[in-house]
């Protein structure tokens, strides 16, 4: 009833009645009748929540506790109030004899109450706070005031004038009637004439002291202010009500007034109070009246100042002291009010509800301004209904748009409590619009009320059902609840609804969802590019291909929610959809040692991992999945099972991938098959697992790795997600492997530093030869065909030509021992990386500004010049059908001669003269054609120096050209124009480091033209002999076969 909840039931001894009491919307006690369940009878008188009801063992009494502080008697025959008790009580019960009642509240006292007995209380005596409208009229006024009948009417209808007439006429025909005299004074007082009313009184007085006379005198004083005398006057009134109580009351009652009228407010309701306080058992109505209609002034008073809450708390206490709507009687029995002060009683009550809703509502008391107003309406009876009802009306019109307003500002600044508040309280007003609970919704949603968001979208969709606002709110609420399902179904079930609806935004929300599902498309297609074909999935332990994934992932919460939230959110941003789809099929992948029978594709295809037989390599996959599945991953990947071994196609394509897998995988576990649970530093280090081939890119690609010994517990028992952050474990990586710490951490795949990259992998092993070359494909960033049984040389051949090729970085060709059958100046084995390259020496700032210093000496500037600009528009090496067309600067062998050998050697030492250079000795396998001057030649022999560009000082070959171009010596052709000084300085530099010591290929010409580079068992170290040396020196481009 009006949206209350009942807070308590109660069944008659018999069982043929329930009753039920309600919350503070609807404080009634309702009977029913439980043959029919229809409603037999209404209990009212409670202002606040009944919390609870008891019935006596006989079933005549029944007892209510309420938050008004209340405990109320009802008689269950006739319905009247027998007694009520205030107390801040919240629960009842009678004693097993009925003769008592219990009750308890906040306060922490139990009060017992003795019952009255029913005989005590006759049936037709109306209780106090329920006065009838039937009520016989007392003549309490003719008591104390005598007054004839037309003069009181014109009175009480507030005529003043004719009374004024009347009692004149009065006076003028009968000089000495006392009576007319005070009459008249009581009318000048209503006036505010106080002199005049004064003067009436005394005159009155003068002519016979009278019980009216002396009450005009006290109040034509308090109207002067001359509170003193006032107080005697009434005194003396006291003589002449022959100590009758009605009339004693009465008295001090217009005592009270006179003093509120003049001001002295705080006195009067004093008074007021202690009087209706003096007697407890008294009728206590008039006090209760007078206390009423003063308290209204009072707050209207205050009101007009703004006063609200102040105002709020009158009226509050003049709607508690009069708790009836008919106030008819109330006006013919108190009519002396009327008469003296020109009181309006009818109206009373309801002044004193309407101004409590207002004042309240003014004040921010918004729930209590709803409770008067309730307690209002369903106080009244129908006649005051109807009274007021285009004031309840404009009430409810005028807060109910109010509220909303204020609720849409509250809304929009963020502030969903109060905008909660504020809708709620104009949809309690009974006017709420669709869009006051849609904006409801709204509010509830954003503070994540979501059941009670989901209630009001529906109200929406009941109000206006040819609206989507009210889907799109129920969509709203359901995905905040986390219902997916139901939400997308909400917003398809609102796109089949107005699927041929005319407006715009319809149609927006239908691409809307198109364009949802196709973000989502695309990302999943975005993310799986990168990601291998087949997954296991570590919760069932099936091996699921990229259809099977996809699927997986559109029946999983993530996807509904993320297809409800681009529903909600229509700006929801790509990176949003980028993370979720990549945390869902986020993958671990597994780095291991193949050790005997390893699973394959077809041994697990269409089985459950877990389900298998826990032999051989199935222990591995069954751990792998199940440490996997615990870390949180749904996806995992290893290369035995989930690659198809037997399709060429599919394997090339997946060691082509392999880099990018593991460098994108969420994870990559490292198991350890060799290292025992609880080992100790050095383990890592000793373990096979770090000798092989495929295991540098399987570290160095990743950017989290975790180390598991081979029981799957963290190696060093370090739990921390990612081992990379580990100092003493990448320190251990760091010594075994060679590769500083830094890059193992943070390694980018590419070109850069080709030789040091070579010599991380020439101590690896791989069982197939080729691997050897294939392994490092993702290391240098290159996809090349796999060609097994292609033999070593070609694999390694082929990467490097890649390589130089690429990157124009000829340190891949700076190596020792065997020459390669793919082109003779790359090596035959990985392993000739092995050793460390020359280096050449350092040379420190001073001492390169001495050199410079000295040559310009001896030497002309130009020259140096044109020596940086030959040098400058050399062409980067390239291959060809394995041919090294090589950039270098040539110096023509001239004398080649075997030194003797004293015992079986393999290698031969030749000692090598050359145009410009120091006299040297080589050592090689290869047995050369002896050279000498003044012999004819039958094959000639170059000592280069392969050009490198970092000489220059210039950026790396590989950088854009515009960085070349800003480097371009300026006078470098022809000698014309001005040399600047900075053009002359890099010159002489190079001039310089041409001089110093470096590191040499010997060539020999081939009868094709081509030459061979003879490799050595060692680096071939070589300088120039002087200055004139490097300004001859010879710059070529040589096809090396």
């Amino acid at each position: 009833f009006n949206g209350a909840w009942n807070g308590s039931l109660a069944w008659t001894p018999d069982g043929t009645r329930l009753l039920s009491a309600g919350s503070d919307r609807d404080p009634t006690i309702r009977e029913w009748d439980t043959s029919t369940w229809m409603q037999v009878g209404v209990r009212k008188g409670h202002t606040g929540t009944v919390y609870a009801i008891a019935l006596n063992p006989t079933g005549t009494l029944l007892a209510s506790a309420s938050e008004d502080h209340q405990v109320r008697l009802w008689r269950l025959s006739d319905r009247r109030t027998i007694f009520k008790h205030s107390a801040p009580v919240y629960c009842t019960t009678f004693s097993m004899d009925g003769k008592h009642i219990l009750s308890g509240g906040r306060d922490r006292i139990i009060s017992e109450w003795a019952v009255p007995s029913l005989e005590d209380i006759p049936k037709d005596q109306p209780s106090d706070d329920a006065l009838q409208e039937d009520t016989p009229k007392e003549q309490v006024a003719d008591n104390i005031l005598v007054i004839n009948t037309t003069a009181r009417d014109a009175c009480i209808t507030g005529d003043l004038a004719t009374a004024d007439r009347l009692l004149t006429q009065e006076i003028n025909t009968h000089s000495n009637d006392y009576n007319s005299y005070a009459n008249r004074s009581f009318v000048m007082a209503r006036k505010a004439d106080w002199d005049h009313a004064l003067d009436d009184a005394l005159k009155s007085i003068s002519i016979q002291l009278s019980l009216m006379g002396c009450i005009s005198k006290g109040i034509a004083l308090c109207g002067k202010r001359q509170f003193q005398d006032a107080m005697k006057a009434f005194d003396l009134a006291f003589m002449f009500v022959d100590a009758d109580l009605n009339k004693t009351r009465l008295l001090l009652l217009i005592k009270a007034i006179a003093l509120f009228n003049a001001n002295q407010h705080e006195e009067a309701i004093l008074r007021v109070q202690e009087l209706a306080t003096t007697r407890p058992n008294a009728n206590t109505l008039a006090c209760n009246v007078v206390e009423a209609y003063l308290h209204v002034q009072l707050g209207m008073n205050v009101l007009d100042g703004a006063r609200r809450s102040e105002a709020a708390g009158h009226f509050i206490a003049a709607v508690n002291a009069i708790n009836f709507s008919s106030m008819s009687a109330i006006h013919s029995k108190y009519d002396v009010f009327v008469v003296l002060f020109g009181w309006d009683l009818k109206s009373l009550w309801l002044t004193a509800h309407q101004h409590c809703c207002h004042s309240l509502f003014r004040a921010g008391r918004r729930e209590e301004a709803l409770r008067s107003y309730r307690h209002m309406m369903d106080e009244s009876d129908e006649a005051t209904k109807a009274s007021c009802l285009d004031w309840s009306t404009a009430f409810k019109q005028y807060y109910s748009a109010l509220y909303a307003t204020k609720g849409d500002g509250a809304l929009a600044a963020g502030d969903y409590d109060r905008a909660i508040e504020l809708y709620s309280l104009a949809i309690d007003l009974d006017l709420a619009t669709d869009t006051i609970f849609a904006n409801r919704s709204k509010a509830r949603s954003g503070k994540m009320l979501w059941d009670d968001a989901l209630l009001d979208a529906q109200t929406v969709i009941k109000l206006t059902p040819s609206s989507h606002i009210g889907y799109q709110l129920q969509h709203a609420a359901l995905h905040g609840a986390q219902r997916y399902d139901e939400a997308i179904d909400a917003f398809q079930t609102m796109l089949s609804k107005f699927e041929n609806a005319p407006d715009t935004q319809t149609r927006k929300l239908g691409q809307q969802y198109v364009n949802a599902e196709r973000a989502i498309q695309e990302t999943i297609k975005a993310q799986l590019d990168d990601a291998p074909h087949r997954l296991l999935n570590t919760f069932t332990g099936r091996l699921c291909n990229r259809e099977v994934q996809i699927a997986a992932f559109k029946t999983s919460t993530e996807y509904k929610e993320l297809l409800s939230s681009s529903l909600v959110h229509v700006d929801l941003r790509m990176e949003l959809i980028k993370d979720v789809v990549a945390m869902y099929f986020r993958c671990v992948t597994l780095s291991h040692r193949w050790e005997g029978k390893e699973p394959l594709l077809n041994d697990i295809q269409d089985k459950v991992v877990d389900e298998l037989n826990p032999v051989g390599g199935i222990v591995k996959l069954q751990s792998f999945c199940k440490t996997a599945h615990a870390a949180g991953y749904l996806w995992g990947w290893i290369d035995t099972c989930c690659i198809d071994q037997t399709n060429n196609v599919e394997l090339q394509k997946s060691l082509n991938s392999m880099f990018v897998w593991y460098r994108t995988s969420a994870l990559t576990m490292v198991y350890l098959s060799d290292v025992p649970p609880s080992s100790k530093p050095g383990a890592l280090a000793r373990s096979a697992w770090n000798r092989r081939g495929w295991t540098v890119p399987e570290f160095l690609a990743p950017k989290v790795i975790r180390f598991y010994q081979n029981d799957w517990t963290p190696y060093l028992d370090d739990r921390s997600p990612n081992h990379k952050w580990s100092v003493a474990i990448m320190q251990e990586l760091e010594d075994a492997t060679g590769i500083d710490a830094k890059t193992l951490v943070a390694f980018s795949p590419g070109m850069i530093n080709a030789r040091e990259k070579l010599q991380w992998a020439s101590t690896r092993v791989t069982t197939v030869q080729e691997d050897i070359a294939y392994s490092l494909f993702g290391i240098f960033g290159v996809q090349l065909p796999i060609m097994y049984g292609e033999k070593k040389q070609n694999a390694l051949g082929r990467l490097l030509q890649e390589i130089v090729a690429e990157s124009g970085d000829i340190t891949a060709l700076d190596w020792v021992g065997t020459s390669s059958e793919f082109n003779s100046c790359l090596p035959a084995d990985i392993t000739s990386y092995e050793a460390p390259p020359y280096t050449l020496p350092s040379m420190s700032e001073d001492e390169m500004q001495k050199s410079v210093s000295s040559l310009q000496d001896t030497m002309v500037v130009e020259l140096a010049m044109k020596l940086y600009s030959s040098l400058d528009h050399l062409s980067a090496p390239r291959f060809a059908h394995r041919r090294l067309h090589l950039p270098c600067i040539a110096f023509p062998v001239t004398e080649v001669r075997r030194r003797p050998i004293e015992h079986k050697e393999t290698y031969l030492t030749y000692e090598v003269k050359a145009v410009g250079l120091r006299d040297l000795q080589i050592t090689t396998e290869d047995r050369l054609l002896q050279l000498s001057q003044g012999r004819p030649a039958r094959q000639s022999f170059l000592l280069i120096r392969p050009w490198d560009r970092r000489l220059l000082e210039l950026p790396d070959y590989a950088d854009d050209a515009e960085s070349v171009d800003d480097f371009t010596l300026h006078g470098s052709h022809g000698g014309e124009g001005p040399v600047d000084s900075e053009s002359s300085e890099r010159a002489m530099r190079l001039i310089v480091r041409l001089g110093q010591p470096f590191s040499a290929f010997l060539l020999a010409q081939q009868r094709s033209g081509e030459y061979k580079r003879i490799a050595s068992d060692r680096d071939i170290i070589t300088q120039v002999k002087d200055a004139d040396s490097v300004h001859g020196m010879d710059i070529r481009r040589l096809e090396i076969l």
